[in-house]
């Protein structure tokens, strides 16, 4: 394996990243990667730390994951005149994924960060890296899909099972199904894709149910814990100790790679569940710390959805950023006002965050096995841990045996 590492971590930033842009009225805005990097200088966070410039993905790269047919129709792509088609050719031209200009070339250095960060791991330069632009986690081979042109997680994959690396595992906590990831390495016993995701009966793509559990030898390899609408921070961080720790100990990956999306805030709006800022940040440490404890340390972070622009996201990654450089912010740290005022003047109406929290609880019960759970006579609060519980039960059922673990012991 390789040589000693920089403690430190590696970010990976390029300006270029904000050349993915959409339409003025697309939800997924680069503002939010401009505004996340603002705040972490303003911040001293990224005092003393040299940021890696990525470079463009080449096609041989792409090509890892995406057919070419399809890599030529997004470097050809026109935008279709009049109204937007549903399901136009390739995915592109939609009102999901409208066509900008210079798509293939702002895709490819998505992808290009993604690979950069992967390549410096491989290489033992840095134990950990964090590129925010990445996760286009629902990039199909031969279709876009859901903002996303290339999948760069996936092609980084690919990459890293070609030097060196047979057993990666994949963890996405975005507030949608991870589903471009998990087709791609469906069929792959060297590939743990495990994703925490609003249930997929009640949010596009509609997949990620607990039945999906791999193809083949690669049968328990996929793992989808779907979560209800509602959930907030101690039930999501319930779900996410009992399952993710024990699908790793039993997988023994050489290397974490987390999409760390931020839709799953209670402010976005394009979904329904109820984390906070602190909720988000206990999640990227917890993934950190598997990654400590089963990898080596070895974790490669990116970014993904996230539609609160200003109050969200910026905060978030600012915390995910701090994980990666274990340069930890407390969430009670007042926002900079030269930061709020960069921001008020993008948006004058909104009011920006006071401090790096929200003041949430982040508590949580372990998940304690069938029939567990201590009543609270709260209907609600019953309910919904209820609901959590039958979700870990059936994702533990599906998987767990296949990776010789015991679905119902806690302590697996």
């Amino acid at each position: 394996m390789p040589g000693r590492a920089r403690e430190d971590g590696t970010v990976v930033w390029t300006d270029r990243f904000l050349d993915y842009t959409w339409t003025p009225e697309h939800p997924m805005r680069p503002v939010r990667l401009q505004f996340t990097m603002a705040l972490a200088r303003s911040l001293g966070l990224l005092d003393g730390v040299e940021t890696l410039t990525p470079v463009a993905a080449g096609d041989s790269e792409l090509l890892r994951v995406h057919t070419h047919d399809y890599i030529e129709a997004v470097k050809h792509a026109q935008q279709p005149a009049g109204v937007m088609p549903a399901a136009p050719p390739y995915g592109l031209g939609s009102a999901d994924n409208p066509v900008f200009p210079h798509m293939h070339e702002a895709a490819s250095v998505i992808v290009g960060g993604t690979l950069a960060a992967a390549q410096e791991i491989a290489a033992g330069r840095t134990r950990r890296a964090v590129s925010i632009g990445g996760g286009m986690h629902h990039a199909m081979p031969d279709s876009a899909a859901g903002f996303c042109v290339y999948n760069d997680v996936a092609v980084a994959i690919s990459w890293l099972l070609d030097n060196g690396f047979d057993r990666i595992a994949y963890l996405d906590v975005d507030v949608h199904h991870g589903d471009g990831v998990q087709r791609v390495f469906y069929g792959d016993p060297r590939v743990l894709t495990l994703s925490i995701h609003q249930h997929p009966a009640t949010l596009w793509p509609n997949t990620g149910w607990p039945e999906e559990t791999g193809a083949g030898a690669a049968e328990g390899t996929a793992i989808n814990l779907p979560i209800m609408p509602g959930t907030r921070d101690p039930l999501w961080l319930r779900g996410f100790h009992a399952v993710a720790p024990g699908a790793l100990a039993a997988f023994r990956p050489q290397i974490v790679i987390s999409q760390c999306g931020v839709d799953t805030h209670r402010e976005d709006p394009l979904a329904d569940l109820e984390l906070s800022v602190d909720g988000q940040r206990a999640a990227f440490i917890a993934m950190r710390d598997l990654a400590d404890r089963y990898a080596e340390g070895r974790w490669l972070a990116v970014g993904g959805g996230g539609y609160g622009l200003i109050r969200v996201v910026p905060r978030a990654w600012t915390h995910l950023l701090a994980t990666a450089l274990d340069r930890t912010i407390d969430p009670d740290t007042p926002i900079p006002r030269e930061w709020q005022e960069l921001v008020e003047a993008y948006a004058p109406t909104v009011a920006p965050p006071g401090t790096m929290g929200d003041g949430a609880d982040t508590g949580f019960e372990r998940w304690d096995g069938p029939g567990g759970g201590r009543e609270t006579g709260d209907e609600r609060t019953d309910r919904a841990r209820r609901a959590l519980d039958t979700s870990v039960l059936a994702t533990r059922r599906a998987t767990f045996g296949l990776l010789g673990l015991d679905p119902e012991d806690p302590r697996d």
